[in-house]
């Protein structure tokens, strides 16, 4: 790989992006190598001043490893010697420079987008398993758990965000593309717009699953507007759109999504009992339950319209997770396959046996009921999970363990607090990264919105033994939930991912000692 100075110059002004620049070398010299971290330099190389923590002697170190031009939205005395293109945004520049430096493997991938508050991940796993069973080892996946880039086990790996730096971003495509791969699954966080990661990107197929408040505090974003914002974002940048129709600010998201796309390109879905507010739109598919079990889910999805028809995914369908919400996440899973031309012969069969780590992960325990496992991390996954349990389980004792995150989501603390006086019998408040936050704080704040008349409260900061006492606490008919971390194997800690069993495993252990002591 390789990009042209010439070329970095005429992208940023085709992008109004270049405010000046000094050309120190030959116009056509070439950099062979691209970074925004000085230790990654190698040879002649592009180099990005970016990010609240950039220092000079960054760019001093990235010169003394090759890097020939640098990008930055001022100069650097630092820079001297050096070709300086300066930018009026540096994270839009280092987007569209990345894709270019990449050769643009977005256009050698049909790309499916999804977003929303929650349901994103269960939504691209579902996805790429109708897609893998139509083009077995060729679907790449970029979700919150994994990175899937190739067919091999060493082209797997853990992600360490939804969406990673564009240049990341871009390199992973590449290597997809290198690999085989001509699908590709993503996850599109509202944090990949307010930091420009996905600048310039345009999807085949981008889904807009639901809105509620979340990612809203000093490190993220300032205001519920500007989080749905940068959540609309995807439909502007979208071939085809597919839309929730049972999402809040429904109105709001079709009018962004009719910016840029034309009505015969956008798809609504919405369960069969919605009735939509607006009666100039027709729903173009239906998805109807037909059994709910503590094992499997089957539902029956119904094309309402002529172009929802022509997709011929329409049919009965049978998953291995369970929960209305995760039909409706399978729904759009099997419209968006639908939309890249995977019909229902793959659909059914390569949707029926998928599992997501740390989703709906459950295990029951003798004498202690059963025991639940999820990622719901926000007021509208976890309230989806305990209304869900709540049924299923005919009003059962529901003890839900959880904590919040540091440095992040402020406003998931009042939302758990309103969520567990809503559902819980008891909550036992916990530890979840509570990054340079003291999780005792953070504990007491999410206490502190709880009734106390509706819901008992155990506050036990070690993660591990509050799971175990929720478990030997409960009763036959009782249902545990642990929530939050999902199959994350780290805690964040004051900067530092510490190493974490998983919740899974931690049951798992709870329930072997309960087991030993009968």
């Amino acid at each position: 790989m390789a990009i042209s100075l010439n070329a970095c110059i005429l992208l940023l002004k085709e992008h109004h992006l270049l405010k000046s620049s000094a050309v120190q070398n030959d116009i056509n010299t070439e950099m062979t190598g691209i970074a925004y971290d000085s230790r990654k330099v190698s040879g002649p190389s592009l180099f990005f001043c970016k990010g609240a923590k950039f220092r000079p002697i960054y760019l001093s170190m990235a010169k003394d490893n090759g890097a020939i031009t640098y990008v930055a939205e001022k100069p650097y005395v630092e820079g001297n010697g050096m070709n300086a293109l300066i930018v009026v945004n540096i994270t839009k520049a280092m987007a569209i420079l990345s894709a270019a430096f990449y050769d643009f493997p977005q256009d050698d991938l049909f790309v499916i987008a999804y977003t929303g508050t929650k349901g994103k991940t269960t939504s691209a796993y579902f996805t790429r398993g109708i897609l893998e069973q139509a083009h077995p080892k060729r679907v790449a996946l970029f979700s919150t758990i994994d990175r899937i880039i190739g067919p091999n086990p060493d082209q797997r790996f853990k992600s360490d965000l939804t969406t990673p730096e564009s240049m990341d971003l871009f390199h992973d495509m590449r290597q997809a593309v290198d690999n085989g791969m001509t699908h590709l699954v993503m996850e599109v966080s509202s944090q990949a717009y307010l930091r420009n990661r996905v600048f310039g990107l345009t999807y085949d197929v981008g889904f807009f699953l639901n809105i509620t408040p979340d990612h809203i505090g000093p490190n993220e974003h300032p205001t519920f507007a500007n989080y749905l914002h940068n959540k609309m974002q995807l439909l502007v940048n979208s071939r085809k759109v597919v839309i929730n129709a049972e999402t809040e600010h429904f109105d709001e998201v079709y009018a962004a999504a009719m910016t840029t796309t034309y009505p015969d390109s956008i798809y609504l879905f919405a369960s069969a009992g919605f009735t939509p507010k607006r009666d100039d739109l027709d729903i173009d598919f239906r998805f109807e339950s037909q059994t709910l079990s503590t094992t499997r889910s089957q539902f029956t999805l119904v094309p309402a319209s002529d172009k929802a028809a022509a997709l011929n995914v329409g049919g009965q369908y049978h998953l291995s997770l369970i929960g209305d919400f995760n039909e409706s996440n399978a729904t759009a899973a099997i419209i968006g396959a639908g939309l890249a031309g995977v019909d229902n012969r793959s659909a059914v069969p390569g949707i029926a046996d998928v599992t997501i780590p740390g989703r709906m992960e459950h295990q029951e325990i003798p004498g202690h009921g059963v025991t639940y496992v999820d990622y719901a991390h926000n007021y509208a996954s976890v309230q989806a999970l305990l209304h869900f349990l709540k049924a299923e389980y005919h009003d059962p004792a529901i003890r839900v363990v959880i904590g919040a995150p540091g440095d992040k989501g402020v406003s998931r603390r009042a939302d758990f607090s309103k969520v567990l006086s809503e559902y819980a019998t008891e909550a036992y408040l916990t530890t979840d990264d509570p990054g340079y936050e003291d999780p005792a704080k953070i504990a007491s704040e999410i206490d502190a919105g709880i009734d106390h008349d509706k819901v008992t409260v155990h506050i036990e900061l070690d993660r591990a033994k509050a799971i175990r006492e929720a478990i030997e606490a409960s009763g036959p008919e009782d249902v545990v939930v642990v929530a939050a971390k999902g199959a994350d194997p780290y805690q964040k800690v004051r900067g530092v991912d510490t190493p974490w069993p998983m919740d899974l495993v931690v049951v798992g252990q709870v329930a072997d000692t309960l087991k030993e002591g009968e």
